[in-house]
């Protein structure tokens, strides 16, 4: 059964209990105490569990994990992968562990990064060991350990399939270690992690570490959200467990307050600041935001502005003002470490990439942080934020995504995003996410979390807000093509669609059916084991499910006899016929003269009830099929339809189509294998080639406006037209399967990805893209891993093709952020 300890149990559990040896060895190597969570997640796992820990950010989940790396490498033959969902979070992995285990136990497989495959312990991306399983990969041999670090990515709707993917398809012996971010429905999730994967607890801590202080900033005055009297009791994380708005904040939001007169001027010491006391609204400037943290000792701070531009606006606008956060000493050091990190930069890149300015903010202690930023700035900037160097980082909600980077103060200027469609108010999980950057385990003694007030906000709502935790966990798994054909081909169709049903988002949708598809196949196994026990070696036994079947049938007709006497005489007559056939058939059946005739009787009688409850079992799942199976057989039926899968003698394989189709991953398998199929990238050259794959991958932030006169021209436009072709031909025929089709190839990013691959200049190309470096940089990769497939898949020309394509792309920028 699955374990949930509260609090409360589980420190009263840890001071019962002495720790093991092992736990003793790798408790005295940590810089501080286990907390109570951390000790019953690594008791778990050492009892060979198991184990899911649901803690908030910064509580310490990692460390379980580290105690399971740290259980391998004391067994010399095990071995440890380690899966996040970002490859900014694997290369952080990777560095921590070779610094603990030294580079020859340590590798990293990211996609576009392989060191050491081989090693004890492997950092991948998610994606990485999906591929591993459905190759049945080598480097899976005597796996022991799964870590998931992040696993609450299963409800991205984009990659979250992965995440199930891996953990249904994980061999039964290997122990999963899975760290989420304080969930509402942790209990839901670990029992379907038990449904799927056996003995596993569940450990939900609901502790911050630091607790959390909250504040609102109300023209110019830093106001508790809480009321923090005596009367009222405080929750262990710092938030008012009767969630009592503090009076004060009502009565300053209700009637107004004026700000004190004067202007900010110059801080104490080496603390400069500038510019007006409060900008239009009576909002306060940001450097006044920041002149009042800082005389509070509440930075460095991350300020959540979600919007890129108003991140890099926000900088200039401080900046502007003339806030200096840092002393001599501290900006030399800024200096150096950056014209380390950024020494492969070509020099004439420099400028577009507006190195110098943001060079300037950093040596004043102030960023931004965001996806459009290139990754080797955003590396430099998470670096000198640990080192507290940078003091003050505008971010988006990205870096509340698992990123190293807690702070004393979390500021939110509001309380609503844009969602690509409209304006709408943050959740509570969103608000749990982002605060939970405030607070530093063994630095601060307290978190700040500090709203700015905006007119008709309401102080109840706000209190709200702060005060929920519900942070659900949705599966957004759906079967794929890929996905498809790589099951099939292991497990045949109906097989798979069992797997299928063990899914969480089947389990979600009627939990008893990933119950009772577990329970089917153990039936199955233990029917196998009846029908060994049912075999004679004397070689007279014949069929004994055959000859119980007989018995049972004389059985069952005794019954009915005796518990209906009131039957005609005709029907009587009818009966005893039937009995006098069944005994002469028992009698001259070959089991009947076995000597061990009773014994294997009862295990056939066995085989028999348990026969009958699995095919009852079997009818009940077929009759609450759920969404999932149902749409794996419509994509079944469009693979059948493309020849992609064929019937065969007794199960459907898949055709030489299908075997191209299992090497390649992502939202458009089916189109990428058909554009190959019918040759389309025959004709094009390396650059067309990377064109023509961006079409692919490219999704546009907003409305295209890339005209035809603008593309690539000679081969492109005409392999462009047929994959068209081919998409609105396949949306149909998904259409007709009852399938929601797919948007059209998008080209916003083949002319500047054609520039590029041709050697073209960087200011060129994203003049060409419109698109921020960190943006065409992901794009750039995200090509390049498409063509690598490819590369993999296709015949002689478009594979030679597609890997001269990458050369080209991987280059410059693209190139250095593909290093580690």
């Amino acid at each position: 059964m699955t374990a949930e300890l509260s609090a409360a149990e589980r420190y009263a559990a840890s001071k019962q209990r002495s720790a093991s040896p092992q736990l003793e060895a790798f408790r005295s190597h940590q810089s501080f105490d286990l907390d109570p969570f951390q000790i019953a997640g690594c008791a778990s796992i050492e009892k060979g569990r198991s184990v899911l820990v649901a803690a908030p950010t910064g509580a310490g989940k990692t460390l379980v994990a580290e105690f399971a790396a740290f259980l391998a490498m004391k067994d010399p033959r095990a071995k440890l992968f380690y899966t996040a969902p970002m490859k900014a979070l694997s290369n952080q992995k990777f560095n921590e562990l070779v610094a603990e285990y030294g580079p020859e136990s340590v590798g990293l497989l990211t996609g576009d990064t392989n060191i050491n495959a081989t090693a004890r312990l492997v950092v991948m991306t998610t994606e990485v060991l999906r591929n591993m399983l459905y190759a049945d990969s080598d480097l899976l041999t005597d796996l022991a350990f799964v870590v998931m670090d992040e696993v609450h990515y299963l409800a991205d709707r984009f990659r979250g399939a992965v995440w199930e993917e891996v953990i249904i398809h994980l061999p039964q012996s290997v122990r999963l270690v899975s760290l989420s971010a304080t969930v509402s429905n942790a209990e839901e999730f670990g029992d379907w992690l038990q449904a799927v994967r056996g003995d596993t607890d569940v450990i939900v801590s609901e502790e911050r570490p630091v607790p959390l202080d909250q504040h609102v900033l109300v023209r110019g005055k830093m106001v508790d959200l809480f009321d923090t009297s005596s009367a009222v009791d405080t929750a262990s994380d710092g938030r008012a467990a009767t969630h009592r708005v503090n009076p004060e904040l009502v009565q300053l939001t209700r009637y107004g307050y004026r700000a004190p007169s004067g202007r900010g001027g110059h801080g104490a010491g080496r603390r400069q600041y500038g510019g007006p006391r409060e900008s239009g609204g009576g909002r306060m400037d940001r450097s006044e935001i920041i002149r009042l943290l800082d005389e509070r000792t509440l930075l460095p701070a991350i300020f959540f502005i979600f919007s890129r531009v108003g991140c890099d606006s926000a900088v200039q606008q401080v900046m502007r003002s003339g806030v200096r956060l840092t002393d001599t000493a501290e900006r030399a050091e800024i200096r150096a470490i950056v014209e380390e990190r950024c020494a492969p930069l070509q020099g004439e890149d420099l400028a577009v990439l507006g190195y110098w300015e943001w060079m300037e903010g950093l040596m004043n202690g102030v960023a931004a942080h965001h996806a459009g930023l290139l990754p080797a700035f955003k590396e430099v900037v998470e670096e000198l934020f640990q080192r507290k160097l940078v003091k003050v980082v505008f971010a988006t909600e990205t870096l509340a995504l698992g990123i190293n980077m807690p702070a004393r103060t979390v500021v939110l200027e509001k309380l609503e995003k844009f969602n690509g469609e409209a304006r709408v108010p943050i959740t509570p999980g969103e608000y749990t996410q982002l605060t939970g950057r405030a607070g530093r385990r063994g630095i601060d003694v307290e978190g700040h979390a500090l709203i700015q007030w905006v007119d008709g906000l309401d102080p109840q709502a706000v209190a709200s807000l702060a005060s929920r935790r519900s942070y659900p966990l949705n599966s957004s798994f759906r079967p794929t093509y890929n996905m498809a054909v790589n099951l099939i081909e292991q497990f045949g169709r109906s097989r798979t669609r069992e797997i299928l049903e063990s899914s969480f988002a089947q389990f979600q949708a009627d939990r008893a059916v990933v119950d009772l598809a577990r329970k089917v196949r153990q039936q199955e196994e233990s029917l196998k084991g009846y029908e060994k026990a049912m075999k004679d070696d004397s070689g007279r036994s014949g069929d004994f499910t055959e000859y119980a079947l007989i018995r049972r049938e004389i059985s069952d007709l005794e019954k009915r006899n005796s518990q209906n006497n009131d039957r005609g005489r005709a029907q009587r007559e009818k009966d005893q016929r039937q009995l006098a056939g069944l005994r002469q058939r028992m009698r001259s059946h070959p089991a009947h003269s076995s000597p061990r005739r009773e014994e294997l009787s009862r295990w056939a009688e066995r085989w028999w009830r348990l026969k009958r409850q699995n095919d009852d079992a079997r009818r009940q799942i077929e009759a609450r099929t759920g969404a999932v199976a149902k749409i794996f057989d419509r994509v079944t039926e469009v693979l059948l339809a493309e020849g992609y899968l064929k019937q065969g003698e007794d199960d459907l394989v898949l055709t030489g189509n299908g075997v191209m189709l299992k090497r390649i991953y992502g939202e458009r398998d089916l189109l990428v294998a058909e554009s190959l199929r019918r040759s389309v990238w025959s004709e094009l050259d390396p650059a067309g080639f990377a064109a023509l794959a961006t079409t692919l991958v490219f999704e546009p932030r907003r409305e295209e406006q890339t005209g035809e006169r603008y593309l690539p021209r000679g081969a492109f436009p005409v392999a462009l037209e047929r994959i068209q072709e081919i998409w609105s031909r396949l949306d149909d025929v998904e259409r007709d399967h009852r399938l929601p089709g797919s948007n059209p190839p998008s080209t916003g990013l083949a002319t500047a990805m054609h520039r590029w691959a041709r050697g073209g200049r960087l200011d060129q190309v994203l003049r060409d893209a419109d698109l921020q470096a960190g943006d065409f940089v992901r794009w750039a990769k995200q090509t390049i891993d498409l063509l690598d497939q490819i590369s993999v898949v296709a015949d002689g020309k478009q594979a030679r093709t597609a890997r001269q394509a990458i050369d080209a792309v991987r280059r410059g920028i693209v190139a250095y952020s593909s290093v580690g």
